[in-house]
């Protein structure tokens, strides 16, 4: 008779747990239009008098779907316009400096060349020379590539043009990041019709095309100046003009530092004459 009782008993505790675990007893309330509103059957709040109770909704995924909720959410909300002092938008900035950027963006629209606005200078056109080997069909001179400027402005065509403003832009602005940024770059040489290395009886250089430029150094915004010369084998430019030297060698058909030979040990000679190997880094 004990064991009969023990095991009723047993029985009417898994019921009450399991009645008080039922969607219609569950611990969160859930306010349901025309229904009665429950908590784990303790209180029992009538239908009509739910009407005029806001209860908070601990169970948002048990919300009915309805359209009038869809459509409450999709609403934008109605914030107040702020002044452009005060607007953390950043498209409510003053007429002024959207005047000043589009002032900006003309004035390097106009003075670009190549057909890209990071490249900018004036178009020279043919460049004559007594020498057959020299001159150049349709020469630039350029004055700045991806915002850094050259030393003096720089003859060459624009193939020449659009490699150094690759290069700049990808990998010497990059080098000197966190040291620069850098701001200018020093020109040795550009467009001059000479044979290579100014050795009697050698070729025409690549510079008697406009196909070369020579980059001597680099200089920062705090006018701090690293050059080839000094830095190449001196911590901590050395990593940093290696990495620069390497990052040419794509974009230039030909880069010669200063392991190449004793003509360029105070400068990068880049040219973008091509060969069917590939380019050449010495």
């Amino acid at each position: 008779m004990k064991q009969v009782l023990r095991y009723a008993f047993v029985a009417a505790l898994w019921a009450t747990s399991t009645q008080a675990t039922a969607p219609d007893q569950s611990l969160y309330p859930v306010a349901r239009p025309g229904a009665a509103v429950e908590t784990a059957g303790i209180v029992t709040i009538s239908s009509r008098a739910a009407t005029h109770l806001t209860i908070p909704n601990l169970r948002p995924e048990t919300r009915p779907d309805s359209p009038q909720l869809i459509a409450a959410a999709a609403r934008p909300m109605d914030l107040p316009l702020l002044g452009p002092d005060t607007s953390l938008m950043p498209y409510l900035r003053p007429k002024s400096l959207e005047q000043e950027v589009l002032f900006k963006k003309r004035k390097l629209r106009k003075g670009s060349v190549c057909g890209d606005i990071a490249i900018q200078g004036k178009p020279v056109g043919r460049v004559s020379s007594k020498t057959k080997a020299c001159g150049v069909k349709d020469a630039v001179q350029i004055t700045s590539v991806s915002g850094v400027t050259l030393s003096r402005a720089s003859t060459m065509d624009c193939g020449t043009a659009i490699a150094l403003n690759k290069w700049v832009d990808k990998t010497v602005k990059a080098t000197f990041k966190r040291r620069g940024p850098v701001v200018q770059l020093q020109v040795a040489a550009h467009y001059a019709c000479r044979t290579r290395n100014n050795q009697k009886g050698a070729r025409v250089s690549e510079h008697g095309k406009g196909r070369a430029i020579d980059i001597s150094g680099f200089v920062m915004a705090d006018g701090e100046v690293v050059t080839v010369l000094n830095g190449w084998r001196k911590n901590p430019s050395q990593k940093q003009l290696k990495k620069i030297w390497r990052g040419a060698c794509g974009p230039f058909g030909t880069v010669l530092g200063p392991n190449s030979d004793r003509y360029h040990r105070d400068h990068f000679h880049l040219d973008t004459a091509r060969y069917r190997t590939g380019s050449y880094c010495r």
